[in-house]
C-alpha cells in the first residue's frame, strides 16, 4: 500500500524504522475518521515489510490521542430499539470488532513495537497501547488518564492485565479504577514506561528515531525480533483471552444502559454548573 492511501495516518519508512504517527490534531487523535482502519492496515503492511526491525507508534500535534471520538460517544448514547437483551447485546458487540482487530494487530506483531507518546493520552488513547507496546518511550508531557469507571466504563481492551503484567495489580486497580492522572515520571516510576526523554514535540519524535537507529547500529535487528518473539508467546493468549473479556464487558455495561444514565448524569450536572455560573 502507498502512503497516499492513508488518510488519517502519516506513514513513513526510514531505514528499517517503520513510523505511524496518527494525524488527527485538530481532534487530539481521536479515534474518528479513518484513524484506527488507517493504523491497521499500516500495521499489517509493516509487518510483511522485508527490512524494517522497528514500528513506532506516535502522534501528530501535543496529543497521542484523546480516545473515543466524542461523536461516536453519542451515537451509542443515543435511544434505540431492540427486541430484547441478546439483539443489544450483538449489536454493541459489532461496534467494538474494529478495536479487536486493532489490538490483535499490535499483539501478533512481528517486529519491535515502539510506543511514542510525544505527549497525553486519555481514555482508549491511554489504555490500549502501553500494556501491548514492547517497548514505551515518552515526552515529559505525556501524562495518562482513563476516567472509565466514572463513565460507567470498564477498562477497554484488556488493559486490565496488561497494565497489571507491567505496573502490578494494586497499582493498575489505583490507576484504572479510580481514573488518577499519571505523568510521565510517575508511569516511569511504576514501570509502564522504559524512557522519559526531555524533549518535546518533533524534537522528542526526531530523537525517538535518533534512539532507535544507535539500537540497530549496536545490536542485530533480527535478534532483536526474536526476543520480542520469545518474550510474547508464552502471554500472547492471555492477552486475547482478556481482550474479547473487556469487550464483552463492555457491551454488557450498554446493555444494562449504565453509561447512558452516566453520560445524562454528567449532562445535567454540567448544565446545573452552567446555570449557577449565569447567576453571578
Amino acid at each position: 500500500m502507498m502512503a497516499s492511501a492513508y488518510t488519517d495516518i502519516k506513514f513513513e519508512i526510514r531505514g528499517r524504522i517503520g513510523i505511524i504517527k496518527f494525524n488527527r490534531p485538530k481532534s487530539l487523535n481521536s479515534f474518528g475518521g479513518n484513524l484506527i482502519a488507517d493504523t491497521i492496515a499500516a500495521l499489517r503492511e509493516l509487518n510483511e515489510h522485508p527490512d524494517t526491525v522497528f514500528t513506532v507508534l506516535t502522534g501528530e500535534g501535543r496529543f497521542f490521542s484523546a480516545g473515543a471520538d466524542v461523536k461516536g460517544v453519542a451515537e451509542m448514547s443515543e435511544p434505540a430499539t431492540y427486541k430484547n437483551a441478546g439483539e443489544k447485546k450483538l449489536a454493541f458487540l459489532g461496534r467494538f470488532t474494529y478495536a479487536t482487530e486493532l489490538l490483535r494487530s499490535m499483539i501478533d506483531h512481528r517486529k519491535v513495537l515502539i510506543l511514542a507518546l510525544n505527549g497525553p493520552a486519555v481514555g482508549g488513547g491511554a489504555a490500549w497501547f502501553p500494556g501491548i507496546a514492547d517497548i514505551v518511550l515518552a515526552s515529559p508531557t505525556a501524562w495518562l488518564q482513563c476516567p472509565f469507571s466514572a463513565l460507567a466504563l470498564v477498562p477497554e481492551n484488556g488493559s486490565a492485565v496488561s497494565f497489571a503484567q507491567h505496573m502490578g495489580m494494586h497499582r493498575a486497580n489505583d490507576f484504572l479504577m479510580f481514573g488518577r492522572k499519571l505523568s510521565a515520571p510517575e508511569l516511569l516510576a511504576a514501570g509502564l514506561y522504559n524512557r522519559v526523554f526531555a524533549s518535546e514535540g518533533a524534537a522528542f519524535q526526531d530523537e525517538v528515531v535518533a534512539f532507535l537507529e544507535e539500537q540497530l547500529r549496536v545490536n542485530d535487528g533480527e535478534s532483536m525480533m526474536e526476543m520480542k518473539r520469545l518474550g510474547n508467546a508464552q502471554v500472547r493468549g492471555s492477552r486475547m483471552l482478556a481482550v474479547v473479556d473487556a469487550v464483552d464487558a463492555l457491551a454488557e455495561r450498554f446493555v444494562q444502559d449504565a453509561p447512558v444514565r452516566r453520560f445524562e448524569e454528567k449532562r445535567r450536572e454540567l448544565e446545573g454548573k452552567s446555570r449557577v455560573k449565569a447567576k453571578i
